[in-house]
């Protein structure tokens, strides 16, 4: 994957930097103000009437970032020296993490969340994703199930050992010559759930591909998730805590992140169901009183301003009435509270019943 660049979309890329480049040193040249118009995305607004037209794959209105103003100057800093190596990486078909970027010039960027904004406001700038500046995640999710695909010549073979952890694919576009015979994908929250599905045998009890994205998912688990789904066709659940964090990462799958709203076109898996766990799980299952957590004041805020979004309402109305009813209840529960009943419970009862049933949302 590293070496010289034949890629016609990186000549592409590399000629629009050219450009771009060329027209702020114009700009300077002649005594003018460079000025870059940055396109502003939004997964949602705040309309709750399920009447709202907006949508992440048009902006919502542009910034303005000129010279005269010094949190311009300095962010337009930023973005150029941060574009210096995107060209480099380009050029000589390199790859390297927002973290690597950080580090090449700490004293100047100070923090992490500059690069990552520089790398944002480029690839609108740009029209392109992330991956396509060959800039990277640390890849942190994993997978296992019935499932063989290859990346980039190296194979995994997850059928072999349906149970062992594979981690997933960085570089997702590579991937190729994916077989299954799976019937189902499963999304799970944690990796400590994952470890016990791992544990319990579930994969080889259950035809099915287990991913988890170990909290929020990054790029590369996105991916690859729409990749299975598209390639295969087959049904997605997800399966998170009955928390604020737990159904804000559910939704990140399914509409995206706030972040990368720019690029949610390809990164948001509508497919995606909710298999749990419910707010009303806590009474079908009779968990003890001693399993509830109170919400704190954070996770109300938290359930409150996630209900201020247009796509709850408008797209999965059954999910806010469920949010809703989490905030009234004003307690909420792990997923791993279901161990309660013996330690193997979420394989053997809880999963199942709920596929077999079509207990999802």
């Amino acid at each position: 994957m590293e070496g010289k660049h034949s890629n016609p979309h990186c000549f592409n890329l590399l000629k629009k930097i050219k450009e771009l480049t060329r027209s702020i040193l114009e700009d300077l040249c002649i005594g003018c103000s460079p000025t870059l118009y940055i396109d502003q995305f939004s997964t949602y607004c705040s309309d709750t009437s399920g009447n709202c037209c907006c949508s992440s794959d048009l902006p919502k209105g542009k910034e303005i970032l000129t010279l005269q103003r010094e949190c311009h100057a300095r962010r337009l800093d930023v973005l150029l020296r941060v574009l210096m190596v995107v060209q480099q990486l380009l050029q000589e078909n390199r790859h390297a993490s927002k973290r690597d970027i950080y580090y090449m010039n700490p004293l100047i960027f100070k923090e992490q969340s500059v690069v990552d904004r520089a790398i944002n406001d480029i690839c609108i700038l740009l029209h392109c994703s992330r991956h396509n500046l060959n800039v990277v995640s640390v890849g942190k999710g994993l997978v296992m199930g019935w499932l063989r695909f290859s990346e980039a010549g190296r194979k995994f073979d997850c059928i072999n050992s349906p149970n062992t952890a594979h981690p997933i694919p960085v570089h997702v576009e590579y991937v190729e010559d994916i077989i299954s015979v799976a019937q189902y994908i499963l999304v799970v929250e944690k990796e400590s759930v994952f470890q016990r599905l791992a544990n319990d045998q579930f994969c080889r009890q259950n035809r099915c591909i287990v991913i988890t994205g170990r909290g929020y998912p990054d790029v590369p688990t996105r991916r690859f998730l729409r990749l299975l789904i598209e390639t295969l066709r087959l049904t997605a659940y997800c399966l998170v805590d009955c928390d604020p964090y737990g159904i804000d990462i559910l939704t990140t799958y399914r509409f995206g992140s706030m972040q990368m709203a720019y690029d949610a076109k390809f990164l948001r898996i509508p497919e995606i169901h909710w298999l749990g766990a419910f707010p009303s799980d806590c009474e079908k299952y009779h968990l003890p009183q001693q399993c509830l957590l109170p919400l704190t004041t954070e996770d109300k805020q938290k359930v409150e301003s996630m209900l201020l979004r247009c796509y709850l309402e408008r797209e999965v109305p059954i999910w806010r009435a469920e949010l809703q009813l989490l905030l009234d209840r004003g307690f909420k529960f792990e997923i791993e509270a279901l161990s309660v009943h013996s330690l193997s419970f979420l394989s053997d009862e809880y999963l199942p019943s709920k596929i077999q049933n079509g207990v999802y949302i």
